[in-house]
């Protein structure tokens, strides 16, 4: 299975009808009113693989005149279709949808979003990989024999062990582009892979037929050690775009598969997710986590809201509350009303948004993709008219023959398709000493262009772990006694409190939790509270920068302990050093503003933004990119996970939620936030060196083309060339290894962006 490649199994039966209800209502049933007569329906294309897929269906579905709009998302292979319920007066029929995108040798079927298949394809390419490298070395060794002066029979001898080892590791290896370059033909069209496959049957049958008439040269070793080479290209670029279904799927798992639903009469049952509806009655025990949006009819809770705004302080709730799918209900039952099917939840909603900022970062790679389709019919127009023009001058078809498989040969794109790849890999390698992760070889390209960093607060630019800061300003007495309270709860800042006194003795009482509010001791003292001010005291109080909590012996405050989340080490350091890269820093954070400006004060940095939903983030990211700036999203919380994927390019830490890591494209594995600035300074070393690979792989098809057209370059030649070129590209990555650090050019603090929101 390849590009244009058919073949899945669940395919849609667009011809007769399937099992219990026709396809027509099958695809009707599954798609979404958008009113006005519109309907949107999302199927999967797995053959999809490159710009040149990617035209081909949008164009067949636009062609239609029931199709409002076509879109094609390349890594998930999703094609959103939005039609016409009518056309002409009369209904129309979806299967035709489907059916169009057959025609262009696509199978079609319904996408599920979350939905992981089993990677066969990369599993197939590493193996292929392995076939064409052994092939490859094999053949080579029997050449060098051959080039150090054997004997007719000897060479002969070689030659047809070569033949013979190079058949089965190109029928094997080179499937991936056969299948491809014959079905793009099949349907009118061409690809990259037409001239590759052309090139490699045309050398391994000038080989053969110089075998057989034993011949002094004979070209196998370059048709094998070709496709060897395209093969690595191949793989790398397929476990790059693979990566990105990965942070959908995490999402998707994130919600619950089902919940207790009361019935109207008293009955319960356990319901799927997706079949309830708004205005059900639902029960959620605690440690549950809430699968669907609603209203709190009864019960009172803490919900772990850190899906909403990546902080790690629980949120009471009670009756009359609303609450979000996918947030985890902590210390008491609920019962809510559904007030949002599963489809229209808040998760699904993060999903959505995550969608269609991984579509808009397609069309970067699209435009190379479009511009890649002109490289076919070139290649193949300067073959033929290299074969038209020495058939002319010489007559003699076989070395005609010869100088137009060199032509094929020598302009594959081999050292053009590792410019970029062989860099990303030794750039990943020299990250990965450092600390960093690279989840998606693209990125490093897209982190060299920034110019804007946006972090978040909680998890990122702080460890998410509240610390007591003034325990020697509170008596020793309050603070055991608070301490002994705590340990009944497992509260970050309880935890925070009782981790802070080396011995707690047990506190003699009864003893409650209060959700959203605190802890209730009744003891033969009195009543001691440990909460929030208004709980404790009856009075709120005034916002500052620090969390606190309050104790109190009946009303009456006996201690105020303040909690400060924990800087991430190297956090000042960090944000000196990207200014001193000439980057604009930047927070967002869903805190509360007195937090985030204390923060933000500390870190000398002068733009931030507070209390904001995942939404809010992306629409931040999406302003910074209006204004013609290029945002690193530095993120760690789920409700991170949408801005992570519409930000430019994006990091996470690794203590990270796993839809926040595998949203994000690169992951820094120390606790250090300085791997930002080094991920950045090695990005921009790589930057320059795939552009210094493709000036260098130009440069070769410059040179080595002109002299493949006027005969001075056999097909074993052509491929030694390309070889050669390929290699030059790899040795001049490796450079990246031996680089030191550079000191970055200094910047004046915000340069280059406009004000978010200033400090007070």
């Amino acid at each position: 299975m390849s590009c244009c490649a058919a073949g899945v199994e669940g395919a849609l039966d667009i011809d007769r009808p399937g099992q219990g209800l026709p396809p027509s209502e099958e695809l009707w049933l599954a798609s979404h009113a958008l009113g006005d007569g519109l309907r949107q329906t999302e199927l999967s294309a797995p053959g999809v693989h490159c710009g040149a897929c990617i035209t081909t269906i949008e164009g067949a579905l636009r062609k239609r005149p029931d199709v409002e709009r076509a879109r094609v998302n390349l890594s998930s292979r999703r094609v959103s279709v939005v039609w016409k319920e009518e056309v002409a007066g009369r209904r129309s029929d979806p299967r035709e949808i489907a059916r169009a995108i057959r025609d262009c040798g696509y199978e079609a079927h319904l996408f599920a979003a979350g939905v992981e298949e089993g990677d066969v394809l990369l599993k197939q390419l590493i193996r292929a990989v392995a076939v064409a490298g052994f092939a490859a070395t094999n053949i080579m060794l029997l050449s060098v024999s051959v080039w150090s002066g054997a004997d007719a029979a000897t060479r002969d001898l070689f030659h047809w062990i070569s033949a013979m080892i190079a058949a089965p590791a190109m029928i094997y290896s080179g499937r991936f582009f056969y299948q491809s370059a014959w079905n793009a033909l099949r349907h009118g069209h061409t690809n990259m892979d037409v001239p590759i496959a052309l090139a490699v049957t045309l050398s391994y049958g000038m080989s053969l037929h110089e075998t057989i008439g034993h011949g002094e040269h004979a070209w196998f070793d370059a048709s094998v050690t070709l496709l060897f080479f395209l093969l690595i290209g191949r793989t790398l670029d397929h476990m790059m775009r693979g990566r990105a279904r990965s942070a959908i799927s995490g999402l998707a798992r994130l919600s619950p598969r089902g919940a207790t639903v009361v019935n109207p009469d008293g009955s319960r049952d356990y319901r799927p997710v997706d079949e309830i509806k708004p205005g059900e009655r639902l029960l959620v025990a605690a440690g549950e986590r809430i699968p669907v949006d609603g209203r709190v009819l009864s019960g009172a809770s803490d919900l772990d809201r850190s899906v909403v705004n990546g902080e790690s302080a629980p949120v009471a709730v009670s009756t009359g509350d609303t609450v979000q799918a996918g947030t985890l209900n902590l210390t008491g039952p609920l019962t809510l009303e559904a007030t949002a099917a599963a489809r229209d939840s808040f998760l699904a909603e993060i999903m959505g948004l995550m969608e269609a900022a991984e579509g808009g970062r397609a069309r970067y790679r699209r435009i190379a993709d479009r511009a890649a389709r002109y490289y076919s019919p070139a290649v193949h127009l300067l073959a033929l008219l290299s074969f038209i023009g020495w058939m002319l001058i010489e007559g003699d078809v076989r070395h005609a023959m010869l100088i137009a498989v060199a032509v094929l040969i020598i302009t594959c794109p081999c050292a053009l398709g590792l410019a970029v790849p062989v860099v990303q890999v030794v750039a990943a390698g020299r990250l990965f000493q450092g600390g960093v992760m690279v989840k998606d070889g693209s990125a490093m390209e897209r982190l060299s262009e920034i110019d804007t960093v946006l972090l978040d607060k909680t998890g990122t630019l702080t460890m998410g772990e509240p610390r007591l800061v003034n325990a020697g300003e509170v008596d020793p007495g309050a603070l055991a006694t608070a301490a002994a309270i705590a340990l009944h709860s497992r509260h970050p800042i309880a935890t925070a409190l009782h981790e802070a006194t080396a011995a707690v003795q047990p506190l003699v009482g009864e003893i409650r939790e209060i959700p959203g509010a605190g802890i209730e001791a009744g003891t033969s003292d009195g009543v001691y509270r440990l909460g929030s001010r208004a709980f404790a005291c009856g009075d709120a109080g005034a916002a500052n920068g620090q969390s606190e909590a309050i104790l109190s012996l009946d009303g009456r405050e006996l201690a105020c302990f303040r909690f400060e989340d924990r800087l991430r080490p190297a956090a000042r350091e960090s944000a000196d050093a990207l200014f001193r890269l000439g980057l604009t820093n930047g927070i967002l954070s869903g805190d509360r503003e007195p937090v985030v400006a204390a923060l933000a004060r500390r870190l000398g940095i002068a733009k931030w933004r507070a209390e904001l939903s995942p939404r809010g983030k992306v629409e931040a990211c999406a302003a910074a990119a209006e204004g013609g700036h290029r945002v690193l999203m530095v993120g760690d919380g789920i409700n991170d996970a949408p801005a992570l994927r519409a930000a430019h390019v994006s990091m996470a830490p690794a203590t990270a939620a796993d839809v926040g890591r595998q949203a994000a494209d690169f992951v820094f594995m120390h606790q250090g936030l300085d791997a930002v600035p080094f991920a950045i300074e090695t990005s921009r070393r790589a930057g320059r060196l795939i552009r210094q690979n493709f000036a260098l792989a130009i440069g070769y098809n410059v040179i080595a083309v002109p002299v493949a057209i006027f005969g001075y370059a056999t097909p074993l030649v052509a491929a030694v060339a390309m070889s050669t070129s390929s290699l030059i590209v790899v040795f001049n990555a490796l450079r990246l290894k031996g680089l030191g650090t550079a000191t970055a050019p200094a910047a004046p603090h915000g340069a280059g962006l406009r004000p978010v929101r200033s400090v007070p």
